[in-house]
């Protein structure tokens, strides 16, 4: 079976002396729970795994009791250490004060009990890690698929992945267009929305996120302001509710509304929003037709050639401190801004959609980037990128 880089990572620190409880962050259907269990099968520690998806976020007795259990485990096969790994943590309310109550109680006991817990991504970080377990913990991130890992573990070309995307549940399904999108949206779409978002966080029109997410996807790659998305929704909300729950879409890692670039942040942030997945598969369920068709049509398959060039920047960003933006003054564009600390990467994806790119050298006259390229014809190869680290474009 196919191991990510994390793998050595995760199996490294658990054989370390107890130090920090390790938070497997990620989203939904990116492979965290069986990089949990590989890891376990390698090293041989006694352990318990358990998962509060099904748990009653009120139950204030789960965790405490899990915990509880996983000491008894440990004194009564008389073991020197034991793991606890715990999935979809933050579905339990006021988890990180119980986690960091239980965890301070071990350390203060000597208890060799080292623990896991595995959610997603930044709602895991907001509700509790940055806050009550300040100290206790180190990150594992583990973010969507990227084209290396989809063609080494399932041998993917280009075009697959930048049509079907980094899940791999869904690769094997591939084959059956409507087979595999009824599995993007049973397992990823809906569950992501249901699950991770709505019961993270405090969403006062469920219906409204989910239409905004629905229709943000199919404007992958595209401007568009929160007036006309509220105009497209027929919703009485407004434009503030809409632009609060596009930032929790982001955090969730599947849809961002990048800003346009400028010198001052008002700016930045008043501007009208260009959409963005995180991973190009949720592109594909709102308007793919079918690989076939949409390789025929070159200004469509640009779409989806900058989609998953945005879509590779934007699931490292965080991983590699750094903010990633768009670019317009009147007709001239560039594709992506890239900001880390005081340098500025521009980048224009150069595919069916356009054939020019006045833009780079006037955004390159204009703000002295460090550097400033093209991604495909005429430039680095889309596929010489997509297996590329981003974090390499700022040496």
């Amino acid at each position: 079976m196919y191991k990510r880089s994390q793998f050595s990572l995760l199996s490294k620190r658990l054989q370390e002396p107890r130090l920090f409880i390790q938070a497997v962050i990620g989203p939904r259907q990116v492979g965290k729970s069986t990089l949990v269990k590989q890891v376990l099968q390698e090293i041989g520690v006694p352990y318990t795994f358990e998962s509060a998806d099904a748990i009653s976020p009120d139950d204030e007795g789960w965790l405490p009791n899990l915990w509880e259990s996983a000491r008894a485990r440990m004194r009564f096969g008389n073991y020197r250490e034991y793991l606890l790994v715990i999935d979809e943590i933050h579905k339990i309310k006021d988890w990180s004060n119980q986690v960091k109550r239980e965890w301070d109680s071990d350390t203060f006991h000597d208890v060799n009990l080292k623990v896991v817990v595995l959610g997603s991504s930044r709602l895991l970080l907001k509700s509790g890690l940055n806050e009550s377990l300040a100290g206790r913990f180190e990150l594992i991130r583990m973010a969507h698929w990227s084209f290396s890992e989809m063609r080494d573990a399932f041998g993917w070309t280009l075009e697959n992945y930048i049509y079907y995307g980094g899940y791999p549940g869904g690769a094997p399904l591939a084959d059956d267009e409507s087979r595999w999108k009824r599995y993007m949206r049973d397992a990823i779409v809906n569950p992501s929305i249901e699950k991770d978002v709505l019961q993270t966080k405090v969403i006062y029109k469920s219906a409204l996120i989910k239409r905004l997410f629905e229709l943000g996807c199919g404007y992958s790659g595209e401007e568009l302001s929160l007036n006309k998305v509220l105009g497209q929704l027929q919703d009485v909300g407004n434009v503030t509710t809409l632009a609060a729950y596009l930032d929790t879409l982001s955090e969730a890692e599947l849809l961002c509304g990048m800003q346009k670039y400028a010198n001052d942040g008002a700016r930045k942030y008043n501007s009208i929003p260009k959409f963005m997945v995180y991973n190009p598969a949720l592109f594909t369920v709102q308007l793919g037709k079918g690989l076939e068709k949409e390789l025929m049509n070159p200004e469509r398959w640009g779409r989806w050639v900058e989609t998953a060039v945005g879509a590779h920047l934007l699931c490292h960003a965080e991983e590699f401190d750094y903010k990633v933006y768009y670019w317009r003054e009147n007709s001239l564009e560039v594709d992506f801004i890239l900001q880390q600390n005081d340098k500025l990467i521009a980048i224009e994806v150069k595919s069916g959609r356009r054939t020019t790119n006045e833009g780079l050298p006037a955004f390159r006259k204009k703000y002295h980037p460090s550097s400033a390229f093209v991604v495909g014809s005429g430039g680095v190869s889309t596929e010489e990128f997509l297996l590329l680290s981003p974090e390499k474009i700022f040496l």
